[in-house]
């Protein structure tokens, strides 16, 4: 999983990068600190994991990662060349979704670009360059077919589709609102790639005192949380410079300084959390002596499908799938004991993976 993160400049959003990674990209309180797009890779937090290594004496535990891309400060007019322009624009064509940071504290000493805190503005100026971003792509994309588009009936129908997308993007409408009529422009439509059409998770980075209790007193998240429900979009409360605090340290220490602050869980963990509902994304478990792995799918995909993650050869050659409940496996101590209880299945093709599911594929090739 590929996740973009956003922001405007001052938002707290190269700190939360840091947080997140450990990257160590550098943070100063000025714009365009982070020219270059930084890439940090993040293991996804999954106690299951370490529990089945020790039951199975793996000598490698592999858990599933993230990878976080951290894009320059945006401004009002980036798409028309302003501050460092479109340059970081072609770095989130490619993310999963977007991680957008939205400044929910007061802090005279941290400069706004726009000179006072006000979240929804911020989220609608981003918004309106990622629209004008968009309707550039679809401008190329109406010049290169309008030529063939004569000759070509499919590529006429097409060319109508992309005017209808342009005209609801030129209302200030994001793309994941656009309805497609049938299937044929459902897959042209995800070809365009659009960047208002990727699903977004708003990180409201607040005040460490506003952490607690999870933003409910700060006026600036409620009204994010309010222009989350139209964008149907998920909603996570942070503090970076918290996060940023935590990453320093070992993992024992971190949970006395999480109950000390009457938190659960870290940011980190929040935001895989969102990340994961939002893309409806699940996690299905290998084990043995070698190692023990954590495997990424879309929630509802097949056993073949789910074997594919491992290797084409799996997919190509799936004959059946030993499947067994991480928690039953734990239990029974031993694969061979959970299938004397008759806790473990033997699925076919058609065998839907459920999250903790730990699965050996049988394949022939």
């Amino acid at each position: 999983m590929k996740l973009g993160i956003v922001g405007l400049p001052n938002v707290g959003k190269s700190t939360l990068f840091n947080s997140l990674t450990k990257a160590g990209a550098e943070s100063a309180n000025y714009p365009f600190c982070t020219i270059d797009p930084n890439v940090g890779i993040v293991a996804v937090p999954d106690e299951r994991l370490k529990l089945l290594g020790d039951l199975y004496h793996s000598k490698k535990v592999t858990p599933a990662v993230i990878e976080f891309v951290d894009i320059a400060g945006l401004v009002k007019g980036a798409s028309k060349g302003e501050g460092l322009g479109n340059q970081f624009l072609s770095n989130i064509r490619e993310v999963d979704a977007i991680v957008h940071v939205v400044r929910c504290f007061e802090d005279s000493n941290i400069v706004h670009v726009d000179g006072s805190i006000d979240p929804v503005r911020d989220i609608e100026t981003i918004n309106l360059e990622l629209i004008f971003s968009d309707i550039e792509i679809l401008e190329r994309r109406i010049a290169k077919t309008a030529k063939a588009a004569r000759m070509d009936k499919a590529l006429a129908r097409e060319l109508e589709l992309l005017g209808r997308i342009k005209a609801h993007l030129e209302e200030g409408k994001l793309a994941k609102t656009f309805e497609t009529a049938d299937e044929d422009e459902e897959e042209w439509f995800k070809g365009y790639n659009l960047l208002t059409a990727k699903p977004v998770i708003y990180a409201a980075n607040v005040a460490e005192d506003d952490l607690a209790e999870d933003g409910a007193g700060n006026p600036f998240v409620q009204k994010v949380r309010e222009n989350a429900k139209g964008e149907q979009c998920e909603v996570f409360v942070i503090c970076a410079q918290i996060e940023q605090e935590i990453a320093e340290l070992d993992d024992e220490e971190k949970a006395m300084f999480l109950e000390e602050l009457g938190l659960a869980e870290s940011g980190l963990e929040k935001l895989i959390k969102a990340s994961y509902s939002l893309l409806g994304l699940i996690s299905y478990l290998t084990s043995g002596e070698d190692e023990t792995r954590a495997w990424t799918i879309k929630k509802g995909t097949k056993a073949p499908q789910a074997a594919g993650k491992i290797h084409s050869d799996f997919e190509r050659g799936f004959i059946r799938a030993e499947v067994v409940n991480y928690q039953d496996l734990l239990e029974c101590k031993s694969l061979a004991a959970a299938k004397e209880k008759g806790l473990v299945g033997l699925e076919g093709k058609e065998y839907v993976v459920q999250d903790g599911d730990v699965i050996l594929f049988r394949f022939n090739v």
